[in-house]
């Protein structure tokens, strides 16, 4: 297994750090291809596109393709990362096109996002669903990229990867399990450790499998009632949220009761809320695991809160819309079939 440790000890090799890439297994041809992208080789060129809100770093696009060649792969960059509308990448119409280029585009066999912000899912309704469709490629991105990844679930149906971003830091943790999913196209165990000292809290324990879905649950609350939402009967619903007052997370985890998400999901993993604090003196009101309590702890399913997923610097990448098993007990998710079709190396 490639280690954190043996990645930043690397020889810089063309003015990007070289990851040291494990051998790989060889995939058998006879064994039949799913709807599912290929799995990553070093190599490979994958697209660079920013579907929410620029960087505010003129110089972090450079830091962003560094880090990618550094996995082994070849970046290109999308025709429209350098445009701007207020706050967002460019115009909905322009960060649209850029996402459906690299889609199109057959050298292309993975789509990084740059960073989250706010915007993917305002262009939704221009990304060319028959194409996605019919070109699965790995989407890798979390937080405001959560609408993209549910999207994609329910207008595709393949599995995209929930890890760093382009400009996040890929710290030992990040980077082992992203290479587990979308490069050796393993079925990996994945512990949900909990960022510092503090182990995870099992809020009711047993195991549960289904398909994998959720993300940040701001976005995901926002896209209740629409179409882009896949279905989540039976699912394990993952959440993870930053900056956000106790009781806005109240209110989004009943909106989420009120529309039924939470009776039709066979688990709960609630990742970190970081900074989900109200800035209020002598704070009175319900704290995070009471509400954790009250929404999920009586739902009757396996549920993990406090997971090392989300806004926290040493995040695991997750393999959205694919298939596990999340053993309560233990705070383990098992992957149970791989999210990547089968390659020829």
């Amino acid at each position: 297994m490639l280690t954190r440790r043996a990645a930043l000890g690397a020889a810089l090799v063309g003015g990007a750090l070289a990851l040291p890439i494990p051998a790989l297994p060889r995939a058998n041809p006879a064994k039949p291809l799913p709807l599912k992208p290929l799995p990553l080789r070093p190599g490979d060129v994958v697209g660079v596109i920013e579907p929410a809100s620029h960087l505010d770093d003129p110089a972090g696009i450079e830091r962003v393709l560094y880090t990618i060649r550094g996995m082994g792969l070849v970046p290109k960059v999308g025709a429209n990362v350098e445009a701007r509308h207020g706050y967002l990448a460019g115009t909905d119409a322009q960060r649209a096109a850029d996402y459906n280029a690299m889609v199109a585009d057959p050298q292309v066999r993975a789509i990084f996002a740059v960073r989250g912000g706010w915007g993917s899912a305002r262009m939704l309704p221009l990304v060319d669903w028959e194409a996605v469709r019919a070109h699965p490629k790995l989407l890798i991105g979390f937080s405001d990229i959560t609408a993209l990844h549910l999207a994609i679930a329910r207008r595709a149906g393949f599995a995209t990867l929930h890890a760093p971003n382009g400009a996040s830091s890929w710290p030992n943790p990040s980077w082992e399990s992203f290479w587990r999913l979308a490069f050796a196209a393993e079925t990996p165990t994945i512990a949900l450790k909990r960022e510092g000292s503090a182990p995870p809290v099992t809020l009711s324990p047993g195991k549960a499998r289904g398909r994998l879905l959720g993300g940040n649950l701001t976005v995901l609350s926002t896209l209740m009632g629409t179409k882009w939402l896949p279905d989540f009967t039976g699912a394990i619903l993952f959440l993870e949220d930053v900056g956000e007052d106790e009781y806005r997370i109240d209110r989004m985890l009943t909106q989420l009761a009120l529309a039924g998400v939470l009776g039709q999901v066979s688990g709960v993993i609630f990742g970190q809320c970081t900074n989900c604090r109200a800035d209020v003196e002598g704070y009175t009101g319900l704290t995070l695991p009471q509400i954790y309590a009250e929404h999920l702890g009586s739902l009757g399913v396996p549920v993990v809160t406090g997971a090392n997923i989300g806004h926290v610097r040493a995040q695991v990448s997750l393999p959205s819309g694919g298939m596990v098993e999340l053993d309560a007990d233990a705070a383990v998710l098992r992957l149970t079939e791989p999210i990547t079709a089968a390659r020829e190396w």
